[in-house]
């Protein structure tokens, strides 16, 4: 994602121009001792494997073009990407093949975790169920271990995400007319904090299946449309209730679910798992 502004509705079009993504999407081997400041690796220690997998597997990627929208394909890895209308050194980026800020997030963290965890852009990835623990912008680096998520952006809004090296450093697919480079982590200006992602998946988490699902601004397909998963994508439901019925995909349900990190409804279809889901509480 540009650090200009956000991906939002560019993925959907993204989608059609997806490629490969090369190497397969397995969870990587433990990692051996840290490097020296300055190459791209895992620089300190005390992480955890899949977070020292994610490392190495964006940098695996340096030198690759950022392209604005690039990563957000139907499966993580590189996809050409698009023309930001508010960036002129974007005009290359569809011919361009690579990743944006949040599509090397994710393309590295399904490398390291299987799966795709961290689908969406770098407002959702900040707020992903698979977060542990959250760091204040006040706290800098000190806390922080390889493989944490930096994210900046103010007022609630997420336009960069990177993901830290350790020694000050961080991996990140920065702006267009740029590659995936690493940098000294950027403190000031409108540095919102960092984010741990958990090994295993936390409570509450379940995956979407189908492709090109929306969810709702209510428990009704009538209701606006807010975020259309383009794949299989984790996410949290905080609660369920029975609304509107719905037929798909050979399914008759009304049982609806809300994604807290979307502000959105999404029809049980469509989550994997019984009609009612075990274990979710009834929204009030």
């Amino acid at each position: 994602m540009a650090m200009r502004r956000t991906v939002g509705a560019a993925v959907a079009a993204v989608t059609l121009l997806a490629v490969g993504a090369g190497p397969s999407l397995t969870p990587a081997a433990a990692a051996p001792a840290p490097k020296a400041a300055g190459s791209c690796d895992v620089l300190a220690t005390g992480a955890s494997a899949v977070a020292e997998a994610a490392v190495r597997a964006a940098c695996e990627q340096i030198g690759v073009w950022y392209t604005w929208g690039g990563g957000h394909g139907p499966q993580p890895g590189p996809t050409y990407g698009q023309v930001d209308p508010s960036d002129p050194d974007s005009a290359h980026d569809p011919e361009r093949l690579g990743f944006d800020c949040s599509g090397l997030v994710r393309y590295a963290y399904a490398r390291a975790a299987g799966g795709d965890p961290l689908a969406g852009n770098a407002y959702h990835q900040f707020n992903s169920p698979q977060v542990q623990r959250r760091f204040t912008a006040a706290e800098g680096t000190a806390p922080l271990l390889p493989g944490d998520l930096l994210a900046w952006g103010s007022g609630g809004s997420i336009h960069h995400i990177a993901i830290y090296l350790g020694a000050g450093k961080m991996v990140e697919a920065r702006e267009s007319g740029t590659r995936i480079t690493v940098s000294d982590v950027r403190l000031g200006g409108d540095y919102a904090g960092a984010v741990r992602i958990a090994a295993a998946a936390a409570p509450g988490t379940f995956s979407t299946w189908g492709t090109d699902v929306w969810t709702h601004k209510e428990p009704s397909t009538g209701s606006p449309r807010v975020h259309r998963f383009p794949g299989p994508t984790t996410v949290r439901i905080d609660c369920q209730k029975h609304a509107e019925s719905v037929t798909a995909e050979g399914y008759t349900n009304d049982a609806w679910s809300y994604l807290p990190e979307y502000g959105a409804w999404i029809t049980n279809i469509y989550i994997k798992g019984p009609a009612w889901l075990d274990g979710v509480r009834t929204c009030p």
